[in-house]
């Protein structure tokens, strides 16, 4: 089944993310006042202001208040709040606006439907970004949107990012930044032009007022003296005087324990948080440090980690006590990050050596319930690397290592895994790194010594097994080895037989990658429908976001095959739907991932737009060639050196059509394009023996080849000759319109030479129509001079007007062209070189002359002269110039 635009990701279900992993909502969710919050009127005014600004900055410290600030405020909003808590996994582009767009989403802010997802950690397409500020800037009234924690975002491109949206969506965004630094946004623009509102520091801290009242709803009953000697000791700090009175209201003397705090020591957090754990329980100080190594955490996790079995109504006490454990919902806490950090520092120092114990207890609760990510975080933090190893593995996630929103953080997780870490596990992890890195070097050892740990020991389970035929498929991808992928693919076929369905389900990625690297294989190898099967079932798979990746390289190759066979209309349709993905889901710029704009380098050099071709290989000229699997570098020697021929530069043609493109075994394809890339290179250079040795050997079975044979026996003056092979072309090799355009050109010239004008001008009329849809220009560019005038006279003026000759499209008659004057048939661009010598052509000077003048030989000049003859479609040298000047190349 061919694949078209219209084949794009699934979304994904409600309440997961573009991984399949849950998005956790709690993030969406505005946090809730304590009973004893004091809402300020001063700063409830000053908030108010945001509604009128762009931008909107509450910065302080730690615990300075600004999050229940905010949030007071915003409940009490008619404006639709889209609220988003940061973490720390924000600062990759990616993973950041995939948040935000599902936080407004959640918030049923319409018209952001069609905005996208990004499916990659490290980048955003700028069009998903540019979608959102239209959608925004569409809207009736403002949205706001309220991002906590906003420090956490290091990101200088997301900030760049979050600029543009704000500077583009007008007056339907109002963004509020609740950070504890400074953003990386262009704050002075702002603040010159009066389109900010800011609540520092200084306007969070209590006044000795504020303190007194906060103090009493905490139960205590101060006086002005104590209270205002807290506020200066604390600097109106919120979370210092909210610690204060949860360790005061404990002590028998209050009055006393506030002077005593006055007096004695120099740090305030430190001081405040040893207090709130002191006065706990032994019991409960020991549950609140060994849950400090969590993220977030539920009562039988706790209970995992404590030994107990009443975390859950120690957890809702702590909860109630405001003691800075804060509920996520569905029985899920989390600590006050600086709380958790300042815990885990008494937990090193108390009980020395727990830590990693604790984290691999979690990662084993963690990856029993479900949670892998949460429990290979676990175990890497732990050094448990034989778990986490094994995890990933086993529970048949090795493919997340290559795509989903987050396949790099799942990568770095073992960047610190050690050489000394040895089994299956560990090295088919090693392997899967080095080989999406295209590091053979590395890769295959590793994934050599995994198959031979797996084959000894011998009962291995049959993901671990699933995970190497997977790795396999890779390494013959890359290596252009046809046959270890099809064994791959086999031994996967079998193994699938012992993997629960569940799990393969929860997975579809690893079917579609295997799938892409054996119709990669097939492809390199030539068996293109064999390669189609495979490559259609891949991009077929059903699944979200995280199959865009495998989604957009199957389409890629299914373009390239459609290409070679000479259906360039079919190749750029399944092109630009593979890059359809890559913007929908932000995927990113990586090796091995050019297939896409090569193809459409390709078409467009077709249609002879060269500086749009160029423009698509310059995008992608910072890949690193040999980091390409062979596909990709043979794809890319070959369209770069048409593309260079077609600019003039017949040498450095030549030169790419010599690149070695290393591989286990040779590729028919890649073969015959080189040599249809040298002989016109050869030809251009004024070498017809060359360029007929160059595609002789391939003439008798490949279609191109014995057209590009025909055409340089035609040009020698062997029509007979020509005539015969294209009256006999393979019978099996039966390409679509680019190749065959090219046979029927041949035709009609040797009908066109021979003096039957009538069977030439049918046999142009036949390539014109066969080429109109999808505008193939080179073939008649390359032709020669014979073309042109027929191609402005009657009935072929009618049929190539509007495309490939100036002119409207229809049945309108055309004059004949002057007897002797060429057509307005676009000409090629010529080299640097051929412009030195039509320069100096139009200067009158002699052959020997523009030789000596350009310190070449005479031969070169003249192989120049049949070349600037050849693409501007004369025969002489009056005419090369007048010619010249009527395109405006003198």
């Amino acid at each position: 089944m061919a694949v078209t635009e219209e084949d794009s990701a699934e979304p994904a279900p409600a309440g997961t993310g573009p991984t399949g992993d849950p998005l956790l909502r709690t993030r969406f969710a505005l946090p809730k006042r304590p009973s004893t919050f004091l809402r300020r009127a001063r700063l409830v005014r000053h908030l108010d202001e945001a509604l009128r600004t762009p931008l909107t900055l509450v910065n302080g410290s730690a615990g300075a208040g600004k999050t229940l600030l905010v949030a007071d405020w915003a409940a009490r909003l008619r404006e639709p709040v889209v609220w988003l808590t940061a973490d720390a996994a924000d600062r990759a582009p990616g993973v950041f606006w995939a948040y935000l767009l599902e936080a407004l989403r959640a918030a049923g802010v319409p018209g952001n439907a069609d905005v996208g997802c990004p499916a990659e950690a490290s980048r955003v397409d700028p069009r998903t970004l540019t979608r959102l500020a239209a959608a925004l800037e569409r809207r009736d009234g403002a949205t706001v949107v309220v991002l906590d924690e906003f420090d956490r975002v290091t990101s200088a491109e997301i900030a760049e990012q979050l600029q543009f949206v704000l500077q583009h969506a007008g007056h339907g965004l109002r963004l509020v930044l609740v950070t504890r630094t400074e953003p990386l946004l262009p704050l002075h623009r702002y603040r010159a032009s009066g389109e900010m509102t800011e609540i520092r520091g200084a306007e969070l801290a209590f006044t000795t007022d504020e303190a007194q009242e906060l103090l009493t709803r905490h139960g205590l009953h101060l006086p002005a003296s104590a209270a205002r000697a807290l506020v200066e000791r604390t600097e109106g700090w919120a979370a210092g005087l909210r610690l204060c009175a949860l360790a005061a209201r404990q002590d028998e003397h209050p009055d006393t324990y506030v002077k005593q705090f006055e007096a004695g020591r120099s740090t305030v957090a430190d001081f405040l948080l040893a207090e709130v754990l002191d006065r706990q329980e032994p019991d409960t100080q020991d549950l609140l440090l060994r849950i400090s190594v969590l993220e977030r955490f539920c009562p039988d996790l706790v209970n995992a980690l404590t030994l107990r079995t009443d975390a859950e109504a120690v957890l809702a006490a702590l909860h109630r006590e405001n003691a800075f454990v804060h509920y996520l919902g569905h029985a899920w806490y989390t600590l006050h990050p600086l709380f958790a950090e300042i815990l885990r520092a008494h937990l090193r120092e108390r009980r020395p050596g727990l830590e990693p114990e604790l984290r691999g207890r979690a990662a084993r609760w963690l990856r029993r319930s479900g949670a892998l990510r949460e429990a290979l975080v676990q175990g890497a933090a732990a050094d448990d690397w034989d778990f986490t190893a094994r995890s990933l593995v086993d529970d048949l996630a090795l493919g997340r290592l290559f795509t989903g929103l987050r396949s790099e953080d799942l990568s770095a997780l073992f960047a610190d895994m050690g050489p000394e870490v040895r089994g299956p596990a560990p090295d088919l992890v090693r392997a899967a790194r080095d080989l999406g890195r295209r590091d053979l070097a590395h890769g295959l050892p590793h994934l050599r010594r995994a198959g031979e740990e797996l084959a000894h020991d011998g009962g291995e389970p049959a993901p671990a097994l699933l995970g190497l035929a997977l790795l396999d498929a890779l390494a013959a991808r890359l290596t252009g080895s046809p046959e270890q992928a099809e064994h791959a693919a086999e031994q996967a076929r079998l193994l699938r037989r012992e993997v629960p369905a569940e799990l393969l389900d929860e997975h579809p990625e690893l079917t579609a990658l295997l799938l892409t690297h054996l119709g990669s294989a097939r492809l390199w190898a030539g068996r293109f429908e064999d390669a189609r099967s495979a490559l259609t079932a891949a991009a077929s798979q059903p699944g979200g976001a995280v199959m865009a990746l495998p989604r957009w390289e199957a389409l890629g190759h299914l373009a390239l095959i459609d290409y070679l066979l000479g259906w360039p209309g079919r190749a750029e349709q399944k092109a630009l739907a593979a890059a359809g993905q890559a913007e929908r889901h932000s995927l990113p710029r990586r090796s091995g991932d050019g297939l896409v704009p090569l193809v459409l380098a390709a078409v467009r050099l077709d249609r002879n737009e060269l500086d749009e071709a160029q423009a698509l290989l310059a995008d992608e000229a910072g890949a690193d060639p040999y980091t390409e699997d062979p596909v990709e570098r043979a794809g890319r020697a070959v369209i770069r050196g048409r593309l260079l021929l077609a600019r003039g530069d017949a040498r450095a043609a030549l030169a790419a059509a010599g690149e070695p493109v290393t591989a286990d075994v040779a590729s028919p394809w890649a073969q015959e394009h080189s040599a249809l890339l040298a002989s016109a290179a050869h030809l251009a250079r004024g070498h017809p023996d060359l360029a007929g040795q160059a595609v002789e050997r391939m003439a008798r079975h490949r279609t191109a080849c014995a057209v590009e044979a025909a055409r340089i026996r035609l040009a020698a003056g062997r029509a007979d000759e020509a005539l015969g092979l294209i009256d006999h072309l393979p019978g099996d090799d039966r390409p679509g319109p680019a190749v065959a355009v090219r046979a029927t050109l041949v035709r009609a010239q040797a009908a066109h030479e021979s003096g039957d004008r009538d069977t030439a001008a049918r046999l142009v009329a036949r390539a014109l129509l066969d080429s109109r849809r999808d505008r193939l220009r080179r073939p008649f560019l390359e032709a020669g001079p014979w073309i042109h005038p027929l191609l402005h006279t009657g009935r072929l003026r009618e049929l190539a007007g509007g495309w490939l000759v100036p002119g409207p499209v229809g049945r309108a008659a055309a004059a004949p062209a002057p007897p002797g004057r060429p057509t307005d048939l676009a000409v090629e661009e010529l080299s640097a070189r051929e412009r030195d010598v039509l320069h100096r052509l139009a200067e009158m000077l002699s052959t020997e002359e523009i030789a000596a003048d350009l310190n070449v030989s005479v031969n070169t000049v003249k192989t120049h002269l049949k070349s600037i003859y050849r693409k501007l479609g004369v025969s002489r040298r009056a005419d090369a110039v007048r010619r010249a000047r009527e395109v405006r190349l003198l």
